[in-house]
């Protein structure tokens, strides 16, 4: 039986950076334009169904899929309701959020951007007491600054100073 170096364990945050960064990679590839009438119309006009026949499928009447089509495209329809309208069709509701980048990126971003506010209340003190630090010593203050923080708590990452 092999035993695990500790060192080699993520922690679990990471672990699910991780985990959830792979599968945003696959979602990323896939470009999910909404149609000009919304889904629910696309598919429903698609598959040659009524709005009086969807609206029996869902137990409602008729204006109430008028009303659906106009919340889906204002974006103001229920996330239950689109699962409910999509299962109506035959289909599966997919509902996610997906980062501009991966959540490792987002994080070492955070910890630069909270890195450089920390750096400069430092150096702004220490310039007022004639101790400044030089470019090198700042680059060098910069990195350590970002690995505290990186293998530090993430919520202190995202605290309002």
């Amino acid at each position: 039986m092999e035993l695990y170096n500790p060192e080699d364990i993520m922690d679990p945050a990471a672990l699910a950076r991780k985990n959830l960064d792979k599968r945003f990679a696959a979602m990323q590839r896939i470009e999910m334009t909404r149609p000009p009438k919304g889904w629910i119309r696309a598919i429903r006009d698609a598959l040659g169904i009524s709005a009086t026949q969807l609206a029996q499928r869902l137990g409602v009447k008729q204006p109430r899929i008028s009303a659906l089509e106009k919340a889906e495209i204002s974006g103001v329809a229920s996330l239950k309701t689109l699962r409910e309208a999509a299962e109506a069709l035959g289909c599966k509701f997919v509902y996610a959020i997906l980062p501009e980048t991966s959540l490792e990126e987002l994080i070492r971003v955070q910890a630069a951007k909270r890195a450089e506010e920390e750096l400069r209340r430092i150096h702004h003190t220490m310039t007022l007491e004639n101790q400044s630090l030089n470019s090198n010593d700042i680059s060098d203050a910069r990195q350590r600054l970002i690995n505290e923080l990186l293998e530090g708590s993430m919520r202190r990452l995202w605290q309002d100073q």
